[in-house]
């Protein structure tokens, strides 16, 4: 009778994960990468905080416009003097 044996696998996702995960525990070891994924950490949140200032200037610059635009297309604006555009006062 044939003895069924169970093979180990050696290749797949799960050793090539554990592969890359040794490897880069070796090499986080070493100073230098150490140094790289420092420089990126810092070049991520010095990115963030940069588009951070420009979306917030973005939406400040909207709301801004928009409620310009509320306020000169409002109907409480009952004399003409107030009116975007319009005179100050009558010309005579």
């Amino acid at each position: 009778m044939r003895e069924q044996r169970k093979v180990m696998r050696t290749e797949g996702k799960g050793s090539k994960l554990a592969r890359w995960l040794l490897l880069a525990g070796v090499g986080l070891q070493f100073y230098f990468v150490q140094e790289l994924v420092a420089a990126f950490a810092f070049f991520a949140i010095g990115f963030v905080a940069i588009a951070f200032v420009i979306v917030s200037l973005y939406m400040l610059q909207k709301g801004w416009a928009a409620g310009v635009s509320r306020f000169t297309n409002s109907e409480d604006l009952a004399e003409s003097g107030l009116q975007a555009g319009g005179p100050a006062r009558e010309m005579p």
